[in-house]
């Protein structure tokens, strides 16, 4: 079911969403709530779900994109799923339901990543019965969620490193807090930055065909108070041969081993122009979106979306009806073009295929040292 409701907003901690005027997504009262980012940034519809493959569709049809959020979404649509089938204890009717969802974005590895956790939440109480299933996979889902939200904050406060005091920064795309469970990834470098008193500006490129630049950075940069100028993607390369622009920070779908960066198209392009002009290139990726059995960007798979994409804006024909369209919803940025990747557990450098591999091995330490003192903590709660 798809319901597109007037919520109130939402009273809740900074910690669990750090934009305190809106959220990208919640589990509430067993259904899933999304913002509809199709809408923005002239209507603000919430929509509620309780069926599992109005969540599929909502993520193929983003209601709600960025990887990291898609990666919350699915894990969330997962935990739905378990309680509307009744052969659940089935591991073949449990796998269907996570195919279901690996369909929707074959670019995003947060997607895989978010699925294959759900996968191990699942092995571990399978034999245990419905009731348990439904309660591991929710709590998974919103540890996932929670996870996310933490990790964006830690990743902000090492990006900001990066960035001088009154520069201006270049993002591309939205990385922001619609783009993920809350805070942000590459804007949510910018964020930080914003908060330690640096007072930089961004420049915002609309982000053609699907505006997610004009519609949601902009929206988002504009709720914050943080000064933002709009321009259009054929404008970068002016704005940096006037040597307005100090550094960029984008986001990433997915980053392979050497550190290649799948990311929205028109990344490569910028990416290119930050290298004729000396402006550094920075990416933000959290671990989850780091593919390391993806040896380089060319085994990354490219989307291809719908042409009404590209020959409409919202409802309006701009492109005769005929004309032969593509719509590669993204491009690979080669690691030498890279000047750092941000992760929420430190700055990777070149070569990328060596720092990569330890930020990773690190954050799933940390992880795992966080699961055991939860665990310690309930076992002398229950004690």
């Amino acid at each position: 079911m798809d319901r597109g409701v007037s919520l109130p907003l939402p009273t809740v901690s900074r910690e669990s969403t750090p934009v305190g005027e809106f959220f990208t997504i919640r589990w509430q009262d067993g259904e899933v709530v999304m913002l509809d980012q199709r809408l923005l940034p002239t209507r603000e519809v919430y929509r509620r779900y309780r069926d599992y493959r109005a969540v599929a569709r909502a993520i193929t049809r983003m209601v709600i994109r960025g990887a990291p959020a898609i990666g919350v979404a699915a894990a969330m649509g997962i935990a739905l799923g378990a309680r509307q089938l009744q052969r659940i204890t089935d591991p073949a009717a449990f796998e269907r339901l996570c195919q279901q969802f690996a369909a929707t974005r074959p670019t995003a590895v947060n997607l895989f990543w978010a699925i294959e956790r759900m996968r191990h939440a699942y092995a571990q109480v399978r034999a245990c019965g419905r009731r348990a299933i439904c309660d591991r996979l929710t709590q998974e889902a919103l540890a996932i969620y929670e996870e996310d939200v933490a990790a964006n904050r830690r990743m902000g406060q090492y990006g900001a490193t990066l960035i001088p005091p009154g520069a201006t920064v270049l993002t591309h795309c939205n990385a922001g807090a619609l783009a993920t469970a809350g805070y942000g990834t590459a804007l949510g470098v910018i964020r930080a930055a914003w908060e330690q008193g640096k007072q930089i500006a961004v420049i915002v490129p609309e982000t053609r065909p699907f505006l997610q630049g004009a519609r949601l950075t902009a929206w988002e940069l504009v709720k914050e108070g943080i000064p933002a100028t709009l321009v259009t993607d054929s404008m970068v390369g002016y704005f940096m041969q006037k040597g307005k622009i100090d550094c960029v920070v984008v986001g990433t779908d997915r980053t392979a081993a050497n550190g290649d960066v799948a990311n929205k198209i028109g990344t490569y392009t910028t990416a290119v122009l930050a290298a004729r002009h000396r402006v550094p290139f920075y990416v933000a990726a959290p671990t989850s979106s780091i593919d390391l059995l993806c040896p380089t960007g060319a085994q990354i798979p490219i989307e291809e979306r719908a042409a009404r994409e590209v020959t409409h804006i919202l409802r309006q024909q701009i492109a005769p009806a005929g004309v032969r369209v593509a719509n590669p919803a993204f491009d690979v940025t080669p690691h030498e073009l890279v000047s750092a990747i941000i992760t929420e557990e430190g700055i990777a450098r070149a070569p990328f295929a060596q720092s990569l591999p330890l930020l990773v091995q690190k954050g799933k330490n940390n992880r795992q040292r966080r699961e055991m003192a939860v665990t310690e903590q309930a076992e002398r709660t229950d004690g």
